[in-house]
This record gives C-alpha cells, structure tokens and sequence, in this order.
C-alpha cells in the first residue's frame, strides 16, 4: 500500500508485451533533488532494472524447444544406441 498524497513514479513501457505491459517504480523522496541526479538518469536506471528482469526471466534457447522435439531427439538418440549396440 503507497501511503501519502504525492508520490513520484516512474513508469516503463515494455516494448515486448509477452511479459508485461509496464513497470512502475516509486521513486525514493528526495533523490531528484540530490546533486548530480537527474530526472533522466532515474528514468535510466528505471530502464535498466526492467530490462536487467526481463534478460533475467526470459527462457533459455533449451526451454524454447516443444516437447515433440524432444521426443524426437530422444528417438533418435535411442535409435543411434540401438544401431550401435547390434554393429558393434
């Protein structure tokens, strides 16, 4: 639950929308006042973090393959086994 009336946030769009439509950060009290911080670089780091996520969370080329494919590895990988054992 945010508590207060004014709160500043930061909201990043996801430019790939399988995951999320956006981000939305609250951002600390005081931050866009401290010297040598600026809105842009806040709105970065918000990039950043969203993206550092996504990288994160997204599966790896392996997840990717369906179970069919699978299967047929696994066929001819038995298969080749197979073979081998009745040549050799």
């Amino acid at each position: 639950m945010i508590k207060g009336i004014n709160k500043r946030v930061v909201v990043v769009r996801s430019p790939d929308r399988r995951f999320f439509e956006e981000a939305i950060f609250i951002v600390k009290e005081g931050v866009t006042g401290v010297p040598g911080v600026t809105a842009q670089q806040v709105v970065e780091e918000a990039r950043r973090v969203a993206d550092g996520y996504v990288r994160k969370h997204t599966s790896k080329w392996y997840q990717r393959i369906p179970a069919a494919g699978y299967m047929a590895i696994g066929a001819l990988a038995s298969s080749a086994a197979w073979a081998a054992a009745m040549f050799l």
